[in-house]
């Protein structure tokens, strides 16, 4: 029987008699997969762990407190022998032999009829795994499996039940590694992809040949503006019955206009998941060495869109209140702005030598920091030639600096 290898099969036992010979670990870490397959499940032992005990005492096996005996396997479809006791083993064994029942030992894999695989479950998919008799090997084949679909790395997928909608999925600052692990499973299974310019672009690379992928800043506009129209083209792609991600920069509810969008898509009956994404206005101030809080320097911190200036009528910040606060400001969407902004933080109380470091392409090979005071932002921005995207630190945590490694 060792020359040839096992042939896998799915068992499906709901409501279908399961024998358990033995309640010490085996069983306990066995049972719940039993039970989840909804499988009629007996266990035959004088003494089980107190976990295999509360799974009687929930009723979700019965328990016959007493050792193995003879005919304990009929019209049992399955049995687990697991017991300490070789010969109770080895007469379940020949019961099970005579009966044709499928029968698995945890302390003699070749004296078996079946093996247990490693299994792992994600996503509505099972992945079982055997390698004969290299349980640990069958593990880690296992876990580099699940680990890949989880994470979007091991593309599969779906042909059927394909289920047509839109999912926003904040992309993170820009670096490919800091999507979430079901934003990047999302995009493995897209139809078409509508991406901001501030999303992950390394991530499109990565997408199948089939995946139609759309520049949102090149969107036709027409007579409509440009979040009409992708509203449109988002509504447009999940009518036409096709899984649609709308990959966005950061999270899609700070100053993305994740919400319009799936505003949008609730009026138009379209079914929406949201993915929420790493901010850059925390994430690229941590990968540039500045922390937005620290003890004895910063208790909060306050993010600001800078995309219209302190007198813009157009504005909903209000800066004289933002001037007086000690802690630290995260502006983003600001460079342009970056001088008059400070101009009116000092004119409103904060002091003029405050700190402020400005982070280009943060979390990505071309990020650069420049680092500055009120007082001088608007100029070093000007010299340097900073720009977008860009996120904005003001406060004394740009003055807090990583310990040198040893």
């Amino acid at each position: 029987m060792a020359e040839h290898p096992a042939y896998p099969v799915g068992l499906r036992l709901a409501n279908r008699r399961v024998v358990v010979v033995g309640g010490g670990q085996v069983a306990q870490r066995r049972l719940p997969a039993l039970i989840a397959a909804g499988a009629d499940i007996v266990l035959i032992s004088p003494s089980a762990t107190p976990s295999v005990d509360a799974m009687a005492e929930a009723g979700e096996i019965r328990w016959e407190r007493r050792r193995y005996q003879d005919g304990d396997l009929a019209d049992a479809w399955y049995a687990l022998i697991a017991t300490r006791d070789r010969e109770s083993n080895d007469s379940a064994s020949a019961e099970a032999e005579r009966r044709r029942v499928w029968c698995v030992r945890a302390d003699d894999a070749e004296a078996a009829t079946a093996w247990t695989p490693a299994t792992g479950r994600v996503d509505g998919v099972t992945v079982a795994v055997l390698t004969g008799n290299d349980p640990r090997r069958s593990a880690a084949v296992r876990d580099a499996v699940v680990d890949g679909l989880r994470d979007g790395s091991l593309v599969a997928s779906r042909h059927r039940h394909h289920t047509p909608g839109v999912s926003l999925v904040g992309g993170g600052p820009g670096d490919p590694d800091l999507i979430t692990v079901r934003g990047r499973r999302l995009l493995a299974e897209a139809d078409v992809v509508i991406a901001d310019r501030l999303g992950p672009r390394d991530l499109l690379d990565e997408l199948a040949p089939h995946v139609e992928v759309i520049d949102a800043a090149k969107i036709p506009y027409g007579r409509f503006m440009a979040q009409e129209a992708i509203n449109n083209a988002l509504i447009e792609h999940a009518k036409a019955g096709k899984a649609v991600v709308r990959l966005k920069g950061g999270d899609p509810y700070v100053f993305g206009r994740g919400m319009e969008e799936l505003q949008a898509l609730a009026e138009a009956g379209i079914p929406c998941t949201v993915v929420p994404g790493i901010s850059s206005s925390i994430s690229v101030p941590g990968a540039a060495g500045i922390p937005v809080t620290h003890r004895g320097v910063a208790h909060e911190f306050t993010v600001v869109s800078g995309h219209v200036g302190p007198d813009d009528p157009r504005s909903l910040v209000d800066w004289a209140s933002l001037a007086k606060l000690t802690g630290t400001l995260v502006i983003l969407m600001g460079v342009d702005k970056i001088g008059l902004i400070a101009e009116a933080l000092v004119r409103h109380g904060r002091p003029a030598d405050t700190a402020v470091a400005v982070i280009q392409e943060g979390t990505t090979a071309s990020q650069r920091r420049v680092d500055a005071t009120l007082a001088t932002v608007g100029e070093t921005v000007r010299a340097q030639d900073v720009r977008p995207p860009a996120v904005i630190v003001i406060g004394d945590v740009v003055k807090v600096h990583r310990p040198a490694a040893e």
